[in-house]
């Protein structure tokens, strides 16, 4: 009986992975959502980034995770087996040091115009020899 967690799961619960922490100094507008991107920042601030030896081993569970290109916060929190409220704290406290960037997901195209690709085509086809 697993008492409805996952098989494979962690045993650590969520509060000691982001040290007690349960929300971010983000959580207005700047906040990051679910389909956010992260990434490991080209070069770490001078001024407030920390060395990975002062890191907690959550947090550098996600720098690691992040060692093999960008993640979104969920995909972050799938490789940790954290949930997204935490990892979201996680990648915040990295954010503040400078250790990590996050962006938005580049939103999707709108559908081209039919009408302008036929006359594109058109046009094309009366210009041919």
């Amino acid at each position: 009986m697993t008492g409805g967690r996952r098989a494979g799961g962690s045993l650590v619960p969520a509060y000691l992975a982001t040290g007690g922490a349960a929300r971010t100094r983000r959580d207005g507008r700047d906040g990051l959502r679910r389909p956010s991107v992260l990434s490991l920042a080209d070069e770490p601030r001078a001024d407030g980034g920390a060395a990975d030896d002062d890191l907690p081993p959550a947090h550098l569970a996600l720098l690691d995770a992040l060692q093999g290109g960008a993640l979104s916060v969920e995909e972050a929190a799938d490789h940790l087996d954290l949930p997204v409220s935490a990892v979201r704290v996680l990648a915040c406290d990295l954010l503040d040091r400078g250790l990590v960037r996050a962006r938005q997901p580049v939103p999707a195209a709108e559908p081209a115009d039919p009408g302008l690709l036929r006359r594109v085509v058109d046009g094309l086809r009366a210009q041919r020899p």
